[in-house]
């Protein structure tokens, strides 16, 4: 299991289309990949609850995944994190 923490870096925060990116990466894992932030914690692989989270622009959150492909799905994770979703 990995327990990572990241920072939402684009400036809309987990918004709709953030959120729909996130999930669709997650999707592509088998390992289990919640989020957590404030005590709350969300699959990464069903969009309502990412996009209830709340998190915005510059908000920490935990990403904790488990499984055979974990640092595969963190890599691809982070990558779109730092990109900043793709947006601008």
């Amino acid at each position: 299991m990995i327990r990572y923490q990241i920072t939402i870096q684009n400036q809309m925060g987990l918004h709709t289309r953030a959120a729909a990116k996130l999930v669709d990466v997650a999707k592509g894992y088998e390992s289990r990949i919640e989020l957590i932030f404030r005590d709350r914690v969300v699959d990464c692989k069903r969009i309502m609850g990412v996009i209830t989270l709340g998190a915005q622009k510059d908000n920490i959150v935990d990403l904790v995944i488990a499984g055979a492909d974990e640092e595969a799905a963190l890599n691809a994770i982070l990558q779109l994190i730092n990109n900043k979703f793709g947006e601008a």
